[in-house]
């Protein structure tokens, strides 16, 4: 029977995966991209446009002290997405894979916000004329990508505990 460590590779694998990508992605997009100016990578519908966010997703802005509350947010969120991978069943590979890929997120925002106050580098712009999704990166699609991932595998759970717990016909 496998360790409860080995049950969480795929959870760290996930973190590093989202982190590396996060982290080379923006590193690539302040290096090469002009603040504020898109540049078409599919006609208007996706564009490479630098901006730096204080606030959080959707643009939710808490003031000066955004970056200090959305900096401990992000940590007690890790603390929390850890001990729940710690919990999950053995073998639920998908329970690991979305909480690793929010993980990931977090931490790879989280490590913008220490670096210093210009805010989270976003620079994936999509969307159709002026109608745009707030722009963001990879690690927020790791958080967004790991939260549906993780309702899915919630409802798994109680879709199968419902079945269990059923009477029989």
């Amino acid at each position: 029977m496998p360790s409860a460590a080995d049950r969480r590779g795929l959870f760290w694998g996930a973190v590093a995966v989202v982190v590396l990508l996060d982290l080379v992605t923006k590193w690539w997009a302040v290096d090469a991209l002009v603040l504020y100016e898109p540049i078409p990578v599919l006609g208007d519908l996706l564009r490479w446009r630098l901006i730096y966010n204080p606030g959080a997703a959707f643009g939710l802005h808490l003031g000066p002290w955004s970056r200090w509350i959305f900096l401990i947010i992000a940590v007690v969120a890790f603390v929390v997405l850890f001990r729940m991978s710690r919990e999950a069943k053995p073998g639920d590979w998908l329970r690991q894979l979305c909480l690793g890929a929010v993980a990931g997120g977090a931490l790879g925002n989280l490590v913008d916000r220490v670096r210093g106050p210009q805010g989270v580098v976003d620079f994936i712009d999509a969307g159709i004329g002026a109608s745009r999704w707030p722009t963001f990166n990879v690690a927020d699609i790791g958080v967004s990508c790991g939260a549906v991932l993780l309702a899915i595998s919630l409802w798994r759970e109680d879709h199968a505990k419902a079945g269990a717990d059923a009477p029989a016909a």
